[in-house]
């Protein structure tokens, strides 16, 4: 008996509109997906004193480390006592003079130090984002902890992983200041603690496939 050419008609345009459904499903998750770095990336890491390595030697800092695990160039841009104010202020210069290919942002302990408003550092931070995102780099974001005993890290950073689309951390800051055997002072790391973040910071990027497994 011979088909019905209108079925047939709506088979084949189901099927259609299924196919492209797919692709651009497939499509988004490419696009979506972190890029690898390859031998001649640059690592911009920017930060406040976790970052610069207060209570460490320069050759100890968290930057110094991670260059020695990845062998990439990584560049420490961290500025002991800033804000996320002062951070958007200076990241510019930086991105433009250092033209990394991957931004480590760990900004944001000062401000909750200081009690200055959370709202004000997550609208700094999304505008760093932002920055780092429109100049063509990768962003990886560390959260820092509240002021509280069980803060794994405050809640702007979730919100703009998400916002954003980032890589973010799991509470790397958090765990580390639980252990003394890893401080130099309240806020601070020493020689090991700093190894140790730097341990942590490349297994996240191997997770998330920034760098090569």
């Amino acid at each position: 008996m011979p088909s019905n050419p209108s079925v047939t008609f709506k088979r084949c345009l189901c099927g259609l509109l299924t196919w492209l459904l797919v692709c651009l499903f497939l499509s988004a998750c490419s696009e979506n997906k972190p890029a690898t770095l390859g031998p001649d990336g640059v690592i911009l890491a920017f930060g406040d004193s976790l970052t610069a390595g207060v209570g460490t030697d320069l050759s100890s800092n968290y930057p110094a480390i991670l260059s020695e695990l990845t062998g990439l160039r990584v560049v420490n841009a961290g500025v002991s006592g800033e804000t996320t104010r002062q951070g958007l202020e200076r990241l510019p210069s930086i991105l433009k003079a250092e033209n990394p290919d991957l931004v480590i942002l760990l900004e944001g302990g000062n401000d909750i130090l200081r009690n200055l408003s959370l709202e004000k550092a997550q609208n700094n931070l999304s505008r760093m984002i932002e920055l780092i995102q429109a100049h063509g780099a990768q962003v990886v974001l560390i959260g820092v902890p509240e002021k509280k005993l069980f803060s794994t890290m405050a809640s702007i950073y979730p919100e703009l992983a998400q916002a954003y689309d980032v890589v973010l951390d799991d509470g790397i800051i958090s765990r580390l200041l639980k252990e003394p055997e890893y401080k130099s002072d309240r806020v601070h790391f020493n020689a090991l603690g700093y190894y140790v973040l730097a341990e942590e910071i490349e297994a996240l990027l191997k997770q998330n496939s920034v760098l090569a497994r």
